[in-house]
């Protein structure tokens, strides 16, 4: 079984990210459950949306064989953030095990990838659907994008992975193999055709796009030397 928890809104422009929030969840949580990794998905930019950069939500994806583990995961996380808040920022917090999100859901995310929506309208859904979803300050507008990664994250085919498995120990030019052994489950030519073997020059670490349930790392370049390409 796969729990998707998912945070938004946490950071300021002067303070760390949601990003590396999230990260430092996954870390706690690796303490006594299997991580399959940490999703960033982009969100509607508006006028209209507060938001501090880019305006993305985080999921972290856990894996677990245990029932009602999700109060413990989702106790274990909000008081994390609670101490970790930083003042001026509207972190909401989301947790929904896959067998809760409902299309409906899914559809809540992609429409948050495209229009304003707001907290009532995620509030409705998360108690139709029985999903655990609570503002932890300041505004409590992160609760929009909480849910809304919740559902792209279980879509499978949305954003992209900001930590799987050792990816992130990966620099500068890697054999393809390398990749593959790190958390990547395909390297793939932008024309979709797969590659086994080469190098890839990486350009920060690889940051697989999420397609398909698998983590996808998409490459651009001639011969046997790639590029990594950030997609999603």
């Amino acid at each position: 079984m796969t729990i998707y928890l998912g945070i938004d809104d946490t950071d300021t422009r002067e303070s760390r990210g949601t990003g590396r929030l999230a990260r430092s969840l996954a870390a706690e949580l690796a303490k006594n459950y299997p991580i399959a990794g940490v999703t960033r998905h982009q969100l509607f930019v508006h006028d209209a949306i507060p938001y501090t950069s880019h305006n993305s939500a985080a999921v972290i994806h856990v894996g677990t064989s245990a029932n009602g583990c999700g109060e413990d995961l989702f106790a274990t996380c909000r008081e994390m953030m609670i101490s970790d808040f930083i003042e001026g920022s509207d972190p909401g917090i989301c947790i929904a095990a896959r067998h809760q999100i409902t299309p409906e859901v899914i559809a809540f995310g992609h429409q948050a990838k495209n229009m304003v929506l707001t907290q009532d309208d995620a509030r409705r859904l998360a108690t139709e659907r029985e999903i655990r979803l609570e503002g932890l300050g300041g505004t409590n507008d992160g609760i929009i994008g909480a849910l809304a990664g919740v559902g792209l994250a279980a879509s499978g085919n949305d954003g992209r992975f900001i930590l799987r498995d050792r990816t992130r120990e990966l620099v500068g030019r890697q054999d393809i193999r390398a990749i593959l052994c790190s958390g990547v489950d395909e390297v793939r030519r932008s024309d979709g055709i797969c590659v086994n073997e080469g190098t890839v020059e990486i350009r920060k670490f690889p940051r697989p796009a999420l397609i398909q349930g698998k983590a996808v790392l998409f490459v651009e370049g001639d011969g046997d030397l790639y590029r990594d390409c950030v997609i999603g």
